[in-house]
C-alpha cells in the first residue's frame, strides 16, 4: 500500500495528462463485451482497432466499466468509467503511460497488473486475491474468498485511493486527497473541516489552503479523543461529515437535498479549484452543488497576474496588459525557478491600488506601520513574490508562492499590492531593471 500511495512527480505529470483526456467527451468506438468477474490467469492486451475505449470488465448494472483509455493516440491509461457519460470516475495512479501497443498487457496474478515486458510495471495493486470485482457503485476490488461467495474479504479496492471524484457512499478519511483533473488543486479532510488547497509543489502533499468549511456541530460535537472525522457523500442529497456513524456533525445540503433522484451522485474537485456535486438524469449531469459560489472567491480565476473584479470579470494588475483568456503573464522559456535567489534573477516591479487577497483570512500577515515597510520586506526576500497591505489595519500579507494568482479588485485605494515579475517577460510592456535596482511602476 505504501508503494501504491507513493506519488513522484513524475508520476503526477502522466497521471494528469490522463485525466485531462479523459474530462474530453468521448464519442467515439467502444468495445462493447466486458467481462463481470476476473480470475487468476485473467491477461488483456490493448486491442489496436479500438479508437478511444476498451472495456475490460463492467459492474453487475452495467454503468460502470474497468477500461483502457487511449491517450494521445498511441498510449493508455486504466480508468473506471461512467458508461453513458464516457467520465472517468477514477483513474490508477500509473508510474508512466503505457503503450497502447503489444507488450503492454493487464493481467491479474492475485496482484492486478498494468505493465510490459521492456518497461516493467506500470501499476500494481500488491495483494495476494482471488478475484476481481466492480460493484455497482463503482468500487474496483481484489477479493479473497474464502468461506465461498457470500463473504469475500476485501484486499484492495479502489475507494480507498480516489482520484478527483467521490460517488455516493464512499468514504473519504484524513488519508486521502481528491486532486482536481490538472493537479493544481485538491481536497483534504482537517481535525475538524474539509479544505481545498492550492498544490504548490505538484506531488507534495501540501499546500495553501484557499476555502476551509468548518464543522458547524449542528447535530452533534467533534470530540477530540473519539478519532478523525471522514466525509461521506449521502444518496438524499449532501455531503456529510462524521465522527461515528450515526449523527453527522456537519452537512452540506445540494439543490435536490431530500427530493429523490433517479440517478448516481459524484462530487469531484474542478479544474479552476470548486468542490461541485452532480447527479445523473439518464442523459446529462446535472450541477447540483457548487461550494465557492462567487467567481472571484476562485484561487486563481484570472491567471496569474490577473485582477477579478465581482460581476465585472478579470483584467491584468498591469494596466498596460491586455486580458486574454489565456491570462496575463506566463514565465519564461526555460525558466523553473520558483524564487527570486539566484545570483543572476531579475524581476519587474509592479505597484497597484484597490487590491486584495480572496479568503485572506485563511493567510498569515504581520503587522507592519506604512506599505513601503511591508513592500521592503519583500523586496528583502529572494522568496517573495508580493506583498498586499491595508492601511486601516497595517496587516501585510507576503506572497511566498510561485505563481502569483489572481487578486481581486475592490474601490478601496487604501489596499495596495507590490509585485515582482521575473524579467523576459513582456519587456515591451514594462521596463526591465536588475532587481536591486528596479523601478516602480504604479497606475
Amino acid at each position: 500500500m505504501e508503494l501504491v500511495n507513493s506519488i513522484t512527480h513524475l508520476k503526477l505529470t502522466h497521471f494528469f495528462i490522463i485525466f485531462i483526456f479523459l474530462s474530453l467527451n468521448l464519442s467515439s468506438e467502444v468495445e462493447a463485451e466486458a467481462t463481470e468477474v476476473l480470475y487468476k490467469g485473467f491477461k488483456a492486451t490493448p486491442n489496436p482497432q479500438i479508437s478511444n475505449i476498451q472495456r475490460i470488465l463492467s459492474d453487475p448494472s452495467g454503468n460502470y466499466s474497468l477500461c483502457f483509455v487511449r491517450v494521445e493516440n498511441d498510449q493508455l491509461s486504466l480508468a473506471i468509467v461512467h458508461v453513458q457519460s464516457f467520465e472517468s470516475i477514477w483513474v490508477a495512479n500509473l508510474t508512466r503511460l503505457a503503450k497502447w501497443a503489444d507488450p503492454t498487457e493487464l493481467f491479474f496474478n492475485g496482484s492486478l497488473v498494468l505493465m510490459d515486458s521492456k518497461s516493467g510495471v506500470f501499476w500494481s495493486t500488491y495483494t495476494n486475491g482471488d478475484r476481481v470485482w466492480l460493484s455497482n457503485n463503482s468500487n474496483l476490488q481484489v477479493q479473497k474468498v474464502e468461506n465461498g461467495d457470500t463473504s469475500p474479504f476485501v484486499l484492495w479496492q479502489s475507494f480507498n485511493f480516489p482520484s478527483n471524484t467521490l460517488v455516493e457512499n464512499q468514504n473519504f478519511t484524513s488519508a486521502m486527497s481528491l486532486v482536481s483533473s490538472n493537479g493544481l488543486y485538491s481536497m483534504r479532510l482537517g481535525l475538524d473541516f474539509f479544505g481545498l488547497y492550492v498544490n504548490d509543489e505538484p506531488g507534495q502533499n501540501r499546500g495553501r489552503m484557499y476555502w476551509r468549511h468548518k464543522a458547524l456541530e449542528a447535530k452533534a460535537d467533534v470530540i477530540e479523543g473519539k478519532g478523525p472525522i471522514y466525509a461521506v457523500l449521502r444518496s438524499n442529497g449532501y455531503f456529510g461529515m462524521y465522527q461515528n456513524e450515526s449523527v453527522p456533525v456537519d452537512v452540506e445540503s445540494f439543490n435536490s437535498f431530500q427530493q429523490p433522484v433517479s440517478g448516481v451522485r459524484r462530487i469531484r474537485v474542478e479544474p479552476d479549484g470548486n468542490l461541485k456535486g452532480y447527479f445523473w438524469d439518464g442523459i446529462n449531469w446535472i450541477l447540483d452543488y457548487q461550494l465557492i459560489k462567487e467567481t472571484c472567491e476562485l484561487p486563481s480565476p484570472c491567471g496569474a497576474y490577473g485582477l477579478c473584479r465581482p460581476g465585472k470579470g478579470c483584467s491584468c494588475l498591469d494596466n498596460n496588459t491586455e486580458y486574454s483568456s489565456d491570462g496575463c503573464i506566463h514565465p519564461p522559456e526555460n525558466q523553473n525557478s520558483r524564487d527570486f535567489c539566484g545570483a543572476h534573477d531579475m524581476y519587474k516591479r509592479l505597484s497597484r491600488n484597490g487590491v486584495e487577497l480572496p479568503n485572506k483570512e485563511l493567510m498569515d500577515y504581520k503587522k507592519m506601520n506604512t506599505f513601503q515597510e511591508c513592500q521592503s520586506a519583500c523586496e528583502a526576500n529572494c522568496t517573495c513574490w508580493g506583498v498586499v497591505y491595508t492601511n486601516t489595519s497595517g496587516f501585510c500579507y507576503l506572497l511566498n508562492y510561485y505563481p502569483m494568482q489572481s487578486l481581486v479588485g475592490v474601490s478601496d485605494e487604501s489596499k495596495m499590492g507590490f509585485f515582482k515579475i521575473r524579467e523576459a517577460i513582456g519587456e515591451d510592456k514594462m521596463e526591465v531593471r536588475r532587481s536591486n535596482q528596479a523601478r516602480e511602476i504604479r497606475h
